[in-house]
């Protein structure tokens, strides 16, 4: 690995020089590292670049780190990665992401993720998102998501953009069958001129599965977020959507839930909140000895906790 992919790999990964159990990283397109573990198994597509993770039904207390770094401009990195979590499995799979160019190169990731899920299977996904680097190049990451769930399947996803990300387009799928639960917690930070693309769509085709989507976001400067969600409730199930957002300068946040109930006894919610800082909350904390600068990053910092 290079000293940018370690420097990256400790902004995403929270990497300290090794990780623990199953691993694969990738570099500019390539492996630096792989490790299977007795439970987890790791191997390289034969037909698209990528990967097919493996975990044993049973699997439990194990993480699996499959974190990506791109780390100079003029590459745009493409990878397929499939994972397969056996019957009654329950695992931490953490997938980061971090592109650098120091450059007028534009620098690209775009990871498609899909996951199968088996019966009473439990995934808890990681993955954060970061840009570096003083060039002029821009910086993309355009990560997409499908999941599967079978009956009493449960996904939490704990999704981040922690900044320097100049371009994204964020797309989830998902589908549900009888009893699973999917919740997903969303983080966005856009700054400058970025531009941030959010699309989730959930299918809840099983009886009693669940959906449970939070987004928070932050766009400052002269930024622009759009989210989009839609919640498709095909049997008796339930489902939640909230998008809230602090608008910064003269940033543009749009936000578009929608909900679609195809049977009686679907329960679908969906919230929407966009506003800026309340100038109380600045206030209370300059009587704290906080400048105004101050007292804004650490009213960011807690609302995007």
């Amino acid at each position: 690995m290079n000293e940018i992919t370690q420097k990256l790999l400790k902004l995403v990964s929270n990497w300290d020089g090794m990780f623990q159990g199953a691993y694969n990283i990738r570099e500019d397109g390539g492996c630096a590292g792989r490790q299977s573990s007795a439970n987890v198994h790791i191997s390289s597509k034969t037909d698209v670049p990528g990967l097919d993770i493996r975990i044993l039904p049973g699997t439990a207390g194990e993480t699996v780190s499959i974190p990506a770094c791109v780390t100079h401009g003029d590459i745009d990195d493409l990878v397929y990665n499939d994972f397969y979590v056996g019957e009654n499995a329950d695992i931490t799979i953490v997938a980061g992401c971090g592109v650098h160019t120091e450059n007028g190169e534009p620098a690209r990731h775009n990871g498609i993720h899909r996951f199968f899920l088996e019966r009473g299977a439990k995934v808890k996904y990681i993955e954060k998102h970061v840009g570096t680097g003083n060039g002029d190049g821009i910086r993309s990451i355009d990560p997409v998501t499908e999941i599967h769930l079978a009956e009493n399947a449960v996904m939490e996803m704990d999704t981040s953009q922690i900044g320097g990300v100049d371009r994204s387009t964020r797309t989830t799928n998902a589908t549900l069958a009888a009893g699973a639960r999917l919740v997903i917690r969303e983080r966005l930070l856009t700054d400058g001129e970025e531009t941030a693309d959010t699309q989730f769509q959930v299918e809840l085709n099983g009886q009693d599965s669940a959906a449970d989507i939070v987004s928070r976001s932050v766009a400052k400067g002269a930024s622009k977020q759009s989210y989009t969600s839609t919640i498709i409730g095909n049997a008796p199930c339930s489902g939640h959507s909230e998008c809230d957002a602090i608008i910064d300068g003269s940033a543009i946040v749009d936000a578009a839930p929608k909900l679609c109930a195809h049977n009686a006894d679907a329960a679908l919610i969906h919230e929407a909140a966009i506003g800026k800082i309340a100038g109380e909350q600045i206030l209370k904390l300059r009587t704290l000895g906080l400048t105004e600068e101050e007292a804004e990053a650490k009213i960011i910092e807690g609302f995007l906790s």
